[in-house]
C-alpha cells in the first residue's frame, strides 16, 4: 500500500500552520507540483534520497508525500546535532538533494557544499515546471523514510520505513487513538522524529483530520495553541510536560478542548502524570522505537488513569513478545506490519521470525498490559540481583528537591557491580545523600539502595535526550 493522505476529504483543512490554511484539496495540488519539481527539475528517482534541514513546516509534509509517489525516499535531519554529525549521516546516505527552510538556509547550503549535494530552498517546490506530472513509481515495498537511531550504543543506524511500513503505522494509530475526521491535532515535537511525525501527524493526514503544527515547542506557543485553536488531542514527551506543569500558566491554562494528552515515552515520571491527572486529562502512554513505527503498545484513555506506569497493551495488528524471560522480567520483542525489516542499505532489523529485539525490559501484567522496567544494556547485576535503573530513578523521583536523575552501575570489588545515582537538584535546593537515601529506604529494597553519589548540574544526554549513563560513570571516576 503506497503512503498518502485522505485526499477524499477536499474541502476540509488538512494542515493549520499560523495563519496559514492549507485545504486536502489544496494539500494535493501541493504534492503534484512538488513531485514535478523533483522529478523533472532536480531528476530525483526511485530509491534516491533527499534530506530536509529546517523546523517544523507544511514543506517537509509535502516533501515526504511528493517523494512517496516518485518512489524515493526522505532523510529528515536532526537540526539539534552538530555540523559534523550531519556529514557522517549524509555520508553514509548520500542523498541526491538536501532541501531546506529558511531559519536553517545557512546551515544547509554549509552542509550541502562540503558533502557535495545540490541544494533547494523549500518554497521552490512549487516554481512552476511545465505542465508535465511527476510518473507515479508508488509501491508498497519501496522505502520512503530513513531515520537514524540514536547510535547510543555505537554509529548510528538509518531505519529503512517503507511505504507499507508508513500506511500501517498511520491505519493503526489512528485506529488506536480513535482518531476521525472531525478531530484537531496540535503537534508540536519535531517533525525529524519518528514520534513527532508518525504518532499522530501523519495517522491525522490519513484520517482526514486537521493538523495544527507548530514550528517547534515552547510552553507559551502550546498554551496558545491550546487555547485559541482548540485541539482534541495532542502528543508531549516528559520533558515537554515538565516544561508545561512547571510554567506560570499551567493553572490557569484552558485544557477543555483536549480529550486526551498522548506521550511517547517508554517511561513517564509519575508525578507528570498526575499533574496531568489532576486537571481531568488522561494520559495515554505509546511505546515504540524508531524501527517499530513507532506504534507498538498504547495505553488507551480509558485505562489511563487506573494504569499509571503502564504502557498499556499491544496496537490492532501488533504481537509483543518478552525474550528471555527471568524473575518475570524479559525483553521486548515486536513484529507488526509497521515494523522496518532492514537498516539502510541491506542490514536486517529483525529476526528470521520477523520481531525485532528492542533492547528494552518488561514485565506483563496478568491482564496483558505491559510495563517496561528499563534497558537490558542498562541492567545492573550487583551480587547476583538484578536491578533496574529505572525503579530507583521513579522512586527518587518522587522528593521534592530532586529536579532529574539517574542510576548506573559501577565496578564493586565485593559484588560485582554497586548501585550509583547522578541526581540534579531543584534551583534553592540542597537536600544531602543522607536525606535522599531515607527517602528511598520505605520505597526500595535494601540492596537496590545507592552507594556512590554525583552531584550534577545537568545530566549528559544524546541529541534525543537520553541520558548518557556511560559518560555518568565516567565522570563518576574521574571524580575519584
Amino acid at each position: 500500500m503506497a503512503v498518502a493522505p485522505d485526499l477524499n476529504s477536499h474541502d476540509a483543512i488538512a494542515i493549520a500552520y499560523g495563519d496559514r490554511r492549507i485545504t486536502y484539496g489544496e494539500l494535493a495540488q501541493l504534492i503534484a507540483r512538488a513531485a514535478a519539481k523533483l522529478w523533472h527539475a532536480r531528476g530525483v528517482r526511485p530509491q534516491d534520497r533527499v534530506a530536509w534541514l529546517g523546523a517544523n513546516d507544511p514543506a517537509q509534509i509535502v516533501l515526504l508525500f511528493a517523494l512517496a509517489r516518485i518512489g524515493a525516499m526522505l532523510l529528515p535531519l536532526n537540526t539539534r546535532l552538530a555540523p559534523a554529525e550531519w556529514d557522517a549521516l549524509l555520508a553514509q546516505c548520500a542523498p541526491k538533494l538536501m532541501v531546506h527552510d529558511n531559519t536553517w538556509a545557512q546551515a544547509a547550503s554549509d552542509a550541502a557544499q562540503r558533502n557535495g549535494i545540490d541544494l533547494l530552498h523549500a518554497r521552490e517546490l512549487q516554481d512552476a515546471c511545465g505542465t508535465s506530472a511527476a510518473p507515479d513509481h508508488a509501491e508498497g515495498d519501496a522505502p520512503v523514510l530513513l531515520v537514524f537511531t540514536s547510535g547510543t550504543t555505537g554509529r548510528p543506524k538509518a531505519a529503512m520505513h517503507t511505504q507499507a511500513n508508513l500506511a500501517a503505522n498511520m491505519r493503526i494509530a489512528a485506529q488506536m487513538q480513535r482518531i476521525e475526521r472531525s478531530d484537531r491535532i496540535a503537534t508540536m515535537l519535531p517533525l525529524f522524529h519518528v514520534g513527532g511525525l508518525c504518532i499522530q501527524t501523519l495517522p491525522a493526514l490519513g484520517a482526514g483530520a486537521q493538523v495544527i503544527l507548530l514550528p517547534r515547542f515552547s510552553p507559551d506557543d502550546a498554551f496558545d495553541c491550546f487555547e485559541r485553536e482548540r485541539p482534541t488531542l495532542t502528543l508531549q514527551v516528559p520533558a515537554t510536560m515538565k516544561a508545561l506543569i512547571d510554567h506560570p500558566r499551567w493553572q490557569g491554562a484552558d485544557l477543555s478542548s483536549l480529550r486526551a494528552v498522548w506521550a511517547g515515552s517508554s517511561l513517564i515520571p509519575s508525578p507528570l502524570v498526575e499533574a496531568f491527572h489532576a486537571r481531568g486529562l488522561p494520559v495515554c502512554n505509546v511505546y515504540g522505537s524508531t524501527e517499530t513505527g513507532p506504534f507498538s503498545i498504547a495505553l488507551p484513555p480509558d485505562k489511563a488513569m487506573e494504569k499509571v506506569g503502564s504502557c498499556g497493551w499491544p496496537a490492532p495488528e501488533v504481537k509483543v513478545l518478552l525474550g528471555h524471560v527471568k524473575d518475570g522480567v524479559g525483553e521486548v520483542l515486536v513484529r507488526a506490519p509497521n515494523v522496518v525489516q532492514r537498516y539502510w542499505p541491506d542490514e536486517p532489523a529483525c529476526d528470521a521470525q520477523g520481531f525485532f529485539h528492542t533492547g528494552d525490559l518488561a514485565r506483563q501484567d496478568a491482564d496483558g498490559s505491559f510495563s517496561i522496567v528499563g534497558r537490558a544494556k542498562d541492567l545492573i547485576i550487583s551480587g547476583g540481583e538484578n536491578i533496574h535503573p529505572a525503579e530507583i530513578e521513579q522512586a527518587l523521583a518522587l522528593h521534592p528537591d530532586v529536579l532529574e536523575c539517574a542510576a548506573f552501575g559501577v565496578a564493586d570489588a565485593q559484588w560485582g557491580e554497586a548501585v550509583a545515582v547522578a541526581v540534579v537538584r531543584r534551583p534553592g535546593n540542597a537536600c544531602a545523600e543522607d536525606e535522599l537515601l531515607a527517602h528511598l529506604q520505605s520505597r526500595i529494597a535494601r540492596y537496590k539502595l545507592p552507594r556512590r553519589w554525583l552531584w550534577l548540574d545537568a545530566l549528559p544526554k544524546t541529541a534525543l535526550g537520553k541520558v548518557q549513563r556511560g559518560e555518568l560513570a565516567r565522570i563518576l571516576q574521574a571524580r575519584g
